[in-house]
């Protein structure tokens, strides 16, 4: 009996670091952009994100058209109010102005996602806002 109580702290213990380690940060690079000649004020940008594995984004939202297409890997995208997508490469997911991001994260816990984000925005306004 003591080495199951053992064995079980042991495991207790172990989720319990494993759950304290934040997830890998998306590492975001801008590619592209713009200003859009025939909408004053406003700019397009081209961005890549990749999700190393086991990556999540925070809630956040663009304040733009956000255009995603994923290149490699599985993702999950969810919208406040609507319901979670799984996009595998060489799929596409909108997102609006006034949408609130409210989950961003690779499905895989063992292999890296990445997926291009075409903005088109106010000119000068931030990418991302938390």
């Amino acid at each position: 009996m003591t080495k199951l109580h053992s064995c079980f702290r042991a495991y207790l213990a172990a989720l319990l670091v494993l759950a304290a380690v934040p997830a890998a940060a998306a590492d975001v690079k801008d590619l592209f952009a713009i200003d859009l000649a025939d909408y004053p004020g406003k700019e397009g940008r081209v961005i890549e994100v990749s999700y190393p594995p086991g990556a999540q984004d925070v809630v956040h939202r663009h304040d733009a058209h956000a255009f995603v297409y994923v290149i490699e890997g599985e993702i999950v995208m969810q919208l406040k109010g609507q319901p979670a997508v799984t996009l595998k490469a060489g799929q596409t997911f909108y997102e609006g102005p006034t949408d609130v991001h409210v989950v961003g994260r690779n499905v895989s816990n063992t292999e890296p996602a990445r997926f291009v984000v075409v903005l088109l925005k106010s000119k000068g306004a931030p990418s991302l806002r938390r």
